[in-house]
């Protein structure tokens, strides 16, 4: 697969010949529905494996990814900084600078795994947000820690944290090149609160998998930030598996990072070494997962518009503007 290659005869859709022969023929899709947005390089799709949480899991990743040639563009991590050593970090910085892949880490305290007992209620509480001024600190003290051993992007579970974060870059507390990365068990469901992350200072955004296609038409009508997308997500994010819709994926969503997440898997955050088997087995099972995405768009001669290998910045994004005084405060 080469970057941004078109397909010779066009994409088509499942089964279109087999089905139009028998008198159901699939209704051709309405160019109003597509996107008009690409990534800044011109490609329409990225790849991202998740939960990819140290070291020996990222090397396990970077093996399978060689054998089964699947291109990645980013790899993320769930756990969160405060659950690796400066060694493990600079490891990681180091294995993805050298096949030019984009590391991902997560800022640290959530609601989920503090004290507040709402969390566990049926209603869920806060879900990963920060609570208090304390959990806030500790996410910025965890971002000022990676992009200090060299990590340029960072998921993050909470408005405010992500706020205060656009503050520090565009303060210059943190590096202009710094990225923000929306977690998914926040993402938004709707065009409207879309806007608003991005105005907020994310880069891109997870959307839940249960979106509908026409979802995505309506986000991409106010919005040009990437979109995060799990084409198979995690059990506690519902466990759907959209294989088949990913090339409706991009041509709607553009521009889009196609995460290979895997269903029926058990949870692994925060990781150790007491879950070291099954982590390294799922890092194997999601490039495979990738393997047959990029597959079927193959197939369906709908793998045209990948970026190139590398290509990990947003392009120009709306902001919500901080004055001065709240930048020296």
């Amino acid at each position: 697969m080469t970057a941004a290659s078109p397909a010779s005869s066009g994409p088509r859709r499942p089964a279109e010949a087999a089905l139009a022969s028998l008198g159901h023929a699939t209704p051709a899709p309405d160019p109003a529905d597509a996107s008009a947005h690409t990534f800044p390089d011109g490609g329409t799709w990225r790849t991202e494996i998740p939960s990819v949480e140290g070291p020996e899991a990222l090397a396990t990743v970077f093996k399978e990814a060689g054998r089964l040639q699947v291109p990645i563009h980013r790899i993320s991590q769930g756990s969160g900084v405060w659950m690796l050593t400066d060694a493990e970090i600079t490891e990681m910085v180091e294995s993805c600078a050298e096949r030019n892949v984009e590391l991902c880490l997560f800022t640290g305290p959530r609601g989920t795994w503090d004290i507040g007992a709402a969390t566990r209620s049926d209603s869920g509480g806060g879900g990963l947000r920060a609570r208090g001024h304390d959990a806030v600190a500790g996410c910025v003290e965890d971002a000022l820690r990676a992009v200090s051993l060299g990590v340029k992007c960072l998921l993050v579970a909470d408005e405010g944290v992500l706020w205060l974060l656009n503050r520090l870059r565009a303060g210059g507390q943190l590096p202009a090149d710094t990225t923000f990365k929306l977690s998914a068990l926040v993402g938004p469901v709707n065009p409207a609160s879309f806007a608003v992350y991005e105005q907020l200072g994310a880069d891109s955004i997870n959307i839940p998998s249960d979106l509908t296609l026409e979802h995505l038409t309506e986000i991409r009508r106010v919005s040009r930030a990437p979109l995060d997308f799990y084409v198979e997500a995690p059990d506690d994010l519902g466990g759907y598996v959209r294989i088949y819709d990913a090339a409706e994926l991009i041509r709607r969503g553009a521009p889009l990072y196609l995460k290979f997440g895997l269903s029926r898997s058990p949870g692994i955050y925060p990781y150790g070494a007491q879950l070291r088997d099954v982590t390294l087995g799922s890092a194997r099972e999601r490039v495979r997962r990738g393997r047959l995405v990029l597959d079927l768009l193959t197939r369906l001669g709908a793998d045209g518009g990948m970026s190139p290998p590398g290509s990990r910045l947003p392009g120009p994004l709306r902001r919500f503007t901080a004055g001065a005084d709240q930048l020296d405060s």
